[in-house]
């Protein structure tokens, strides 16, 4: 599982009623992308969080440098 900055990490709810979560990654501290990354979540909560099987990366937006 890799990530970039500005992706986001979607931790699905693994118990009958349980939410899933989904936190913007703010900083990746593994090598080439890899975990764990620290998760900026929509209630302003910061954690670093290593993902388990519940959890996929999903592209944020991309700036591109065009000239």
């Amino acid at each position: 599982m890799n990530g970039q900055v500005g992706d986001r990490l979607h931790v699905h709810g693994n118990v009958v009623g349980q939410p899933d979560r989904i936190g913007e990654i703010v900083e990746v501290r593994g090598p080439d992308g890899g975990p764990p990354y620290v998760v900026r979540f929509a209630d302003d909560h910061e954690a670093l969080v290593y993902p388990g099987p519940d959890a996929v990366i999903e592209p944020g937006e991309r700036m591109s440098h065009q000239s």
